[in-house]
């Protein structure tokens, strides 16, 4: 079996210029895997915590020597020598040398970065596709290997594009009787179509961090409406081929107990938002809502599954936290119907992938999703190919931060045939 030989680590910058942690690990048999760490701009209250310098004279605080450093004085002496292929045992070690509920002595940054790094060098080692090799580690049972179902953020709001809009992503999802080629087809031909439509209302084309669109409109229902105009210009059938969803990100509407959206005059209790939401479900039968209301907001999410939940996927993110006593929480209280998977959220492979098996035992959608401030490594599209996730977010279809993601879909598709 191969072993660890060499673990090293650098700062580089992700797609929105912010200093991140690559981690390289050698193996005794000469392969290696380079990995590297995505940061959230709109991050929830419940998140492994990254590890950065606070040195206003370097990266004006951002930086990340000091993960740099936990990586190479802590990690790396701690790992060397362990067999590659023992996940589970790695990244627990890892986590006990931390000691923190949230990894903030060592840094999720620098945790994740090794975690990956190990699975990709040991996939390597394998000489399996790292699809493949992470599937060792999931109740696959009968699950076939198949590619998620893309969900597109092409219109980009809140943190996302400096407040333009208040909802953070506006999302075009293909049916999910599509292979995954022709749903990129159809994403190409809606996203073109959309910026046709923004251009011929007099509104801007530049893009968010996620590589939507960012017009500044002035309600939510105006997004919705553009996407549905956008649909219905092609030859593509709205609520048929595709469908659309919302990632509300409504911890960040929620001040003083209540919620501030422009589509309404007077701030809102969670009951007006429930009733907002019913309202343009019956004008757009969204497929999907995520975060909805607010992280904490536990009555209203409660009462928003027991009235919507039949017609729209509800999906956790800032109120799951890829945790389990967060999944645990929104099970017990009746939340939910899919939930966000980020391993950045939880700071590990193995955990991340324990907190899918938990939430498909109890019947969860899984979302597997990219953050805001990506890098371009591909791994989140193999970790979603390898636990079956039902769908995917990794943004437009633009960006090669994005990009990069998508194209190790189609080279994953690709190879799928051939197995």
């Amino acid at each position: 079996m191969a072993k660890i030989k060499q673990i090293s680590a650098r700062e580089i910058l992700n797609a929105k210029g912010i200093p991140s942690v690559e981690a390289t690990v050698m193996l005794n048999d000469g392969k290696i895997g380079t990995a590297s760490c995505p940061s959230g701009t709109s991050v929830g209250n419940y998140e492994a915590s990254e590890l950065r310098d606070h040195d206003e004279n370097h990266f004006q605080g951002n930086g990340v020597l000091k993960a740099i450093a936990s990586v190479q004085d802590v990690i790396a002496p701690a790992l060397l020598g362990m067999e590659a292929t023992k996940q589970p045992e790695i990244d627990k070690k890892m986590i006990e040398m931390d000691g923190t509920q949230n990894k903030g002595r060592l840094g999720a940054n620098a945790i994740l970065s090794v975690s990956m790094a190990v699975a990709k060098a040991a996939a390597k080692s394998s000489l399996l596709p790292t699809f493949l090799y992470l599937r060792e580690f999931v109740q696959k049972g009968n699950t076939p290997v198949k590619i998620p179902t893309p969900i597109f953020n092409v219109l980009n709001g809140g943190k996302h594009a400096g407040e333009n809009i208040d909802f953070q992503e506006f999302m075009m999802i293909p049916a999910s009787s599509k292979s995954y080629s022709e749903s990129l087809n159809m994403i190409y031909v809606l996203y073109q179509s959309l910026k046709k439509t923004l251009e011929q209302n007099n509104l801007t084309t530049l893009i968010g961090d996620e590589g939507g669109f960012a017009p500044k409109l002035p309600s939510n229902k105006d997004g919705l409406n553009l996407l549905k105009s956008a649909i219905d210009t092609t030859s593509f059938r709205f609520g048929f081929d595709v469908f659309l969803g919302l990632d509300v990100a409504a911890t960040n509407l929620f001040t003083e107990g209540k919620y501030h959206i422009k589509d309404k005059t007077m701030p809102m209790s969670g009951s007006d938002m429930i009733s907002f939401y019913q309202d343009i479900n019956k004008e757009f039968h969204l497929l999907y809502l995520e975060d909805p209301l607010a992280e904490d907001d536990w009555s209203s999410w409660s009462n928003l599954y027991s009235q919507l939940s039949q017609q729209t996927l509800l999906v956790g993110d800032d109120l799951t936290a890829t945790n389990p006593y967060r999944l645990q929480m929104a099970l017990d209280k009746k939340a939910i119907t899919g939930i966000i998977i980020k391993p950045n959220q939880i700071g590990t492979v193995i955990e991340a992938l324990a907190v899918v098996e938990v939430a498909r035992e109890m019947g969860l959608k899984i979302i597997v999703s990219h953050r805001s401030g990506e890098t371009n490594d591909d791994f989140i599209a193999d970790f979603a190919v390898a636990v079956s996730s039902d769908y995917v977010k990794f943004g437009s279809p633009v960006r090669g931060e994005r990009v990069a993601k998508y194209n190790r879909l189609l080279e994953i598709e690709r190879e799928i045939k051939s197995l």
